[in-house]
């Protein structure tokens, strides 16, 4: 556990020695769309001021759930490629899978720091109006623990199967998709109306992050079932850190 702790505490001295750049990289792209389609294009008459109700759930779980993966799969991507740094870790008092679940972990902190400063300037953007009960509070602090394991596992995956000459395609070819079929910027309760479409998203796993947030902060909006959204983000998170450990100890050994 000491072990444990040590390589945490490294690695987040090295999330806090680059936290400008950390937070520039997190908050640039979700605060310029929450500006236009959140606050420019609501007062043109563009769109319905409603929408921004819809849209701070997807933006944040964008935000946490990309966060949380690139903390996990590009790091990985560059110890395992030229820079070999994994090696020094290995060789630490701590198993392989020990190395592996704090590299998940770190992932998920840093989800939590990008949601923190997210949220708070995506409302201010956009004025939504969160009446949050205690059990709203409790969903979403749930949701954002879930969501952020789930992708900080996925990260792993990807980290450990991928060359790093292949990463930057990878990464072209598989965030594009998520992020557009992933129901950050339309409710999938809405998707009704196009029902082979409706289950083919249920592949995604961003999905669920982002229902699972306007479960939380906006209950009033349509969105997917309570149990469909913890079930699937518990069964996604168990199988990509399952599979993830276990590429990342075939990896370490080879």
């Amino acid at each position: 556990m000491t072990t444990f702790i040590a390589l945490l505490h490294r690695d987040l001295r090295v999330v806090r020695r680059d936290l400008p750049s950390f937070l520039l990289r997190v908050v640039l792209n979700p605060l310029l769309f929450t500006f236009i389609f959140g606050y420019v294009m609501p007062r043109l008459g563009i769109i319905q001021h409603g929408y921004t109700d819809m849209l701070l759930p997807g933006i944040l779980g964008l935000s946490m759930t990309l966060s949380s993966m690139q903390a996990v799969s590009l790091p990985l991507v560059i110890d395992f490629g030229w820079s070999k740094e994994i090696e020094d870790r290995l060789l630490a008092p701590i198993s392989i899978a020990g190395v592996g679940f704090e590299k998940i972990v770190v992932g998920v902190i840093q989800a939590i720091i990008a949601g923190i400063v997210v949220l708070p300037l995506a409302w201010l953007l956009m004025r939504v109006h969160l009446n949050l009960t205690l059990t709203d509070g409790i969903h979403f602090v749930l949701i954002a623990l879930l969501s952020s394991w789930l992708f900080a596992a996925f990260g792993m995956v990807v980290g450990t199967v991928v060359a790093p000459q292949q990463i930057s395609l990878v990464f072209t070819v598989l965030l594009a998709p998520m992020i557009f079929f992933g129901c950050a910027y339309y409710p999938w309760a809405t998707l009704h109306v196009i029902p082979w479409f409706q289950y083919v998203v249920l592949i995604n796993p961003l999905v669920y992050a982002n229902e699972g947030f306007r479960l939380a902060l906006t209950p009033q909006m349509p969105h997917m079932p309570m149990w469909l959204v913890y079930g699937a983000l518990v069964g996604f998170s168990l199988f990509f850190t399952w599979a993830g450990l276990r590429k990342f100890e075939k990896r370490a050994l080879d």
